[in-house]
């Protein structure tokens, strides 16, 4: 069944808010029970029940306001976990290892997997967060330094190709890959098919023609992004890698490069950035249903 697409989501947040602005005194212990996680539109029709009831009297403000305290943000050891990002945005809220100590991981990770019931993801971690997180929160789905709690089932629509132009690029394209199914889909990742040897790209170029939507994954000079770009009409995503001699400059070579194609419409994200590679393509294939 489809479900029916609501007011936009400030609406939702004013109403909110205008709950706890009137309201006073301690919370009682009733529960109204939050819901599911599964899109943003299940969980925006979920807190317009949760409003109609208040409003009809069948929930009282306080017992409202008592569950969705914590649903907008919470503070927890030096971050503010948003738990309203897959409301706004489509995505969960995901974790940046870097910067962070094992323990704030493990509290942020904890904060999100018991205050929803959607994917977890943290990426870019390192030795000591990866082994606190495991031991506090259990097994995850992990890829190059990325790990994912309560992975859901892929929804298998849209095609998804994720390709490196070499084997030096891969950790960059497990980044985009598992992000990719921590929102839903199934990736097809090709590796090691750059412009060094066409014709191991002419030997897959069918798989790729076919794909959806591309990721593409490339350092050196990154020209594996404008060669897909006019070898099919679906969207490409480039990554430059940080992957190169000198004159690749960390990178930069292949940025630039990347916004220079002559195929027409490619969009390029950050260097190494296989994470924001997934968010773009996750976009793209999920905001129309919104």
């Amino acid at each position: 069944m489809k479900v029916p697409k609501g007011p936009k989501n400030p609406t939702l947040f004013r109403a909110l808010d205008d709950i706890a602005a009137n309201t006073t005194g301690p919370s009682p212990s009733g529960a109204v029970p939050l819901p599911t996680w599964h899109d943003d539109r299940v969980d925006e029709l979920g807190l317009r029940a949760l409003l109609d009831d208040v409003q009809s009297g069948e929930v009282s403000p306080d017992t409202a306001v008592a569950r969705l305290r914590r649903l907008p943000f919470a503070d927890v050891d030096g971050a503010t976990v948003d738990h309203h990002r897959h409301l706004r945005s489509g995505l969960p809220e995901a974790i940046y290892g870097p910067g962070k100590s094992p323990a704030q991981c493990v509290a942020i990770v904890g904060e999100l997997l018991a205050n929803g019931t959607g994917p977890v993801l943290l990426t870019r971690t390192d030795d000591a967060q990866r082994r606190a997180c495991l031991d506090a929160h259990g097994v995850a789905v992990e890829a190059s330094r990325s790990m994912v709690w309560r992975l859901p089932e892929t929804a298998g629509a849209a095609r998804i190709a994720v390709v490196t132009a070499g084997t030096s690029d891969i950790p960059v394209a497990d980044e985009a890959a598992l992000a990719l199914r921590a929102y839903g889909f199934d990736p097809t990742v090709v590796t090691d098919v750059g412009v060094a040897g066409l014709h191991r790209l002419l030997a897959r170029l069918d798989d790729l023609t076919d794909a959806d939507a591309l990721i593409v994954v490339a350092g050196m000079e990154g020209a594996l992004a404008s060669v897909l770009g006019g070898l099919t009409g679906a969207p490409v995503v480039a990554v430059p890698t940080s992957v190169g001699y000198g004159a690749g400059l960390d990178g930069v070579t292949a940025l630039l490069a990347m916004h220079a194609s002559c195929a027409s419409g490619v969009t390029v994200v950050g260097i190494d950035n296989g994470f924001g590679a997934a968010c773009a393509i996750a976009r793209m294939f999920t905001w129309p249903n919104r």
